[in-house]
């Protein structure tokens, strides 16, 4: 059928997508030039390599909220999973460009290191410059396949990049990304807290219960209804296109995000969780400072090209949990020796 497959995508994105939807045909490329395939649009071979990349796998075994060890809990691979799947929910209702979501969602916390937000902390405190959303890039870019990168097309790598913090991305469906990051972390962690015994239902306030409901299922569906009717409703207005949710459920989000960072992101399970964490990535790192003969070879390539610091940066940041244990355990703890 040779090409036949991908200009049919093609023609469906530009006869059925918004107008505000972003086309696969006019993606502004990737880094290195590539013939197209003849079955799928560029949008999908960024999914397709992203799903097939070892730091997706990784994530399962990097902590989301708490550090992976039950496996009733949120990993950085399950939240990923359930931010693809609450956006492209959306960005279907909104018509907008599901595949380009479908790989930004997908690729967004790549960068992150083991023992999740504790984990970055202290590589950006030791070096003053880490950020997870940058690793995301630098995975996709520069790390995988052997240091190749997966040469992803442009609007992948701005929604990755501008996932978080202030940058903003250029397509809308970077955008709705960006803003279900948020709704999806908020809401999963929640539920992750009551089974771990951190909360209880009754804890949660009255009045962001009264907007949201007492269900996980429930307040992901008041948001995921909020944003399409409100977007549909503001660019039908005539208001620039952009991603909109209700003052209302704007400002309960904002009450929720306060509520978890005070009782459980800040509380003092997490906290006594952080302290460890932070103890063996603290570790690691001036080990393979003093020992970078120890940093394995995949990472240790790029001393010579971006020094030291950058290497064990790479090689802990790819770390998951047990991975980064494993290695504290190996280097502190005598193994006993028989004779």
């Amino acid at each position: 059928m040779g090409k036949k497959l991908r200009e049919d995508i093609e023609i469906f994105e530009e006869t059925y997508l918004s107008s505000f939807a972003q086309l696969s045909k006019n993606t502004k490329g990737r880094c290195f030039e590539e013939e197209e395939c003849d079955v799928r649009s560029p949008y999908q071979r960024d999914r397709d390599r992203i799903i097939h990349c070892e730091s997706f796998r990784k994530l399962k075994g990097k902590t989301q909220v708490f550090i992976v060890q039950n496996d009733n809990f949120r990993t950085r691979l399950t939240h990923t999973l359930e931010v693809s799947q609450i956006a492209r929910t959306i960005a279907r209702a909104l018509r907008l460009n599901e595949d380009l979501v479908e790989a930004i969602a997908l690729g967004h916390d790549l960068g992150h290191t083991c023992f999740g937000h504790s984990g970055e902390e202290v590589l950006d405190k030791i070096t003053g410059c880490f950020k997870h959303n940058e690793q995301s890039l630098r995975i996709v870019e520069k790390l995988e396949r052997d240091g190749k990168g997966l040469n992803l097309t442009f609007e992948v790598r701005d929604g990755i990049l501008n996932h978080t913090g202030e940058g903003i991305p250029v397509t809308m469906e970077g955008k709705l990304v960006k803003l279900v990051d948020r709704i999806t972390y908020l809401c999963h962690d929640i539920q992750d807290s009551i089974q771990a015994g951190i909360l209880k239902q009754e804890d949660i306030p009255k009045d962001i219960i009264e907007v949201l409901g007492h269900a996980h299922s429930g307040r992901v569906n008041v948001f995921v209804k909020d944003i399409i009717e409100e977007t549909s409703k503001q660019i039908l207005s005539g208001n620039p296109p952009n991603i909109y949710q209700t003052a209302t459920l704007e400002e309960t989000m904002m009450q929720l995000r306060f509520f978890m960072f005070e009782t459980v992101y800040n509380g003092d399970l997490c906290l006594r969780e952080k302290e460890k964490a932070t103890y063996i990535v603290e570790f690691l790192f001036h080990y393979f400072m003093e020992n970078p003969e120890k940093i394995h070879a995949i990472h240790g390539r790029t001393i010579c090209k971006e020094g030291l610091q950058r290497s064990i940066v790479d090689y802990i940041a790819n770390c998951t949990d047990h991975d980064a244990i494993k290695l504290f355990q190996t280097m502190v703890i005598p193994s006993p020796k028989y004779f």
